[in-house]
């Protein structure tokens, strides 16, 4: 079995060799893409190794992932999900768990950016939480410390917040507030701050591996944490809310599975079917698993080159600045961007529409800032939040900001030719 398994894997080893061949960049015509997969003969082995497994629920793979996550994400408990959205779903239903002391109680304040993805603040509102929304400002697109220190109220329980493209807020000034903090990670896997990894500073914390972020496992994400309850209150709620914490497979690994009485349940209740949360089944399968041990492999490198694409382009587009908004990070933070955002200085939303379809026609794609000012947006309205302060700078991004790429798969033509585009609209 084992010479057929290391045929089958030689052949597909061949295939992504055939299949996976860099192109030559023609300018007008390649597509630049604002991000995208990057594999190769490593993922493909990897995603068909685990499949001759048969196994397809979490298994070796996963155990493996999880261990090599830990390390990268400077956590000590991490837990698999399957995609960013479930990460951040969790890390706020975790929040809310009887087992914490003082847990988050519906009505409870939480203050968020006004400029994010709807992800972030949806849990909020799932678990009858109230978002505070707070301004950005126009280069780092985060809050600075000061807005969400002066957002504060007695009824202020907790601060969910992205790290915006990548790039890092102050999250060691707002771990310092006493508030509890859950670090959307989701774009900004490799960033530090202070030399710590981004994520490493609040209670718990949440990252996404689809296909366009930093490394992907197709659908999939995590959620971790270093403090015990924490891991735990994640762990039942990931798993049904199940209060047994045996591992798929494994029976009795307490060795009091038959012992416990439990609620009202009969003495002796099998405590597999024992609940303790009104919880999910946001598990994986060991291929995904097995696809992001491959791309752990490589996550230094796509980081460094994140960092590459950024910097030439930021060193392309300076001239602009008085025309342009340009970004910027803070003291200590490094960040490895998601994306390359600038904000036009004149002009509005049709100047900016206009922007995109000149790219467009050079074959080049560009986002907005994702859901822009979320106050803004038709979901909401109607659903109970309080604005902290006026959102000047996130009504001005949603107006006039928007980002192109800067992932791995971009060459130094691609960026320059980004480069040259965006010149010659802002020069006319």
């Amino acid at each position: 079995m084992e010479a057929l398994r290391a045929e089958a894997l030689a052949a597909v080893r061949r295939y992504a060799e055939a299949t996976f061949v860099e192109q030559p960049f023609v300018p007008g015509e390649t597509p630049v893409r604002v991000a995208g997969r990057v594999i190769g003969a490593p993922e493909l082995e990897a995603l068909v190794d685990a499949s001759l497994d048969g196994w397809l629920t979490e298994g070796r793979f996963a155990d493996r992932f999880r261990a090599g996550l830990g390390p990268v994400l400077g956590r000590e408990h991490v837990a698999l999900t399957g995609s960013g959205s479930q990460a951040n779903l969790l890390a706020v239903a975790a929040a809310c768990s009887h087992l914490h002391e003082r847990p988050l109680q519906p009505g409870d304040e939480v203050i968020t950016p006004a400029i994010g993805f709807p992800t972030t603040v949806n849990p909020l509102y799932q678990y009858g939480l109230v978002p505070v929304y707070v301004d950005v400002e126009l280069e780092t697109l985060n809050p600075s410390l000061e807005a969400i220190a002066h957002a504060v109220t007695d009824r202020t329980r907790a601060v969910v917040a992205a790290h915006a493209l990548g790039n890092p807020y102050d999250a060691a000034g707002v771990a310092d507030l006493g508030l509890t903090l859950i670090e959307d990670c989701c774009d900004a896997l490799g960033s530090t701050l202070t030399g710590r990894p981004v994520g490493s500073f609040g209670q718990a914390s949440a990252y996404s591996f689809y296909p366009a972020h930093h490394m992907t496992t197709g659908e999939g994400g995590a959620v971790a944490s270093d403090d015990p309850t924490w891991a735990r209150a994640i762990s039942s709620l990931r798993e049904w809310g199940r209060d047994c914490w045996c591992p798929p497979g494994v029976n009795d690994a307490c060795g009091r599975r038959f012992d416990g009485q439990f609620g009202d349940l009969p003495a002796g209740y099998d405590h597999k079917y024992v609940f303790s949360h009104v919880g999910f089944n946001f598990k994986v399968t060991d291929m995904q698993a097995a696809l992001g041990i491959a791309q752990l492999e490589r996550l230094d490198g796509f980081g460094a080159a994140r960092r590459h694409n950024f910097a030439r382009l930021h060193a392309a587009l300076a001239p602009l600045e008085d025309r342009l908004v340009l970004p910027r990070s803070l003291p200590g933070a490094d960040p490895s961007w998601f994306g390359y955002p600038f904000t036009l200085r004149d002009g509005g939303g049709e100047r900016r529409r206009a922007l995109q379809l000149h790219l467009q026609e050079r074959r080049i794609d560009s986002r907005l800032m994702l859901a822009g000012n979320l106050t803004r947006q038709p979901g909401y309205k109607g659903l109970e939040h309080r604005i902290a302060g006026d959102l000047t700078g996130a009504d001005r991004v949603t107006e006039a900001g928007l980002w192109v790429g800067v992932y791995p798969g971009l060459t130094d033509a691609m960026i320059d030719w980004i480069a040259e585009s965006v010149t010659d609209f802002v020069d006319v």
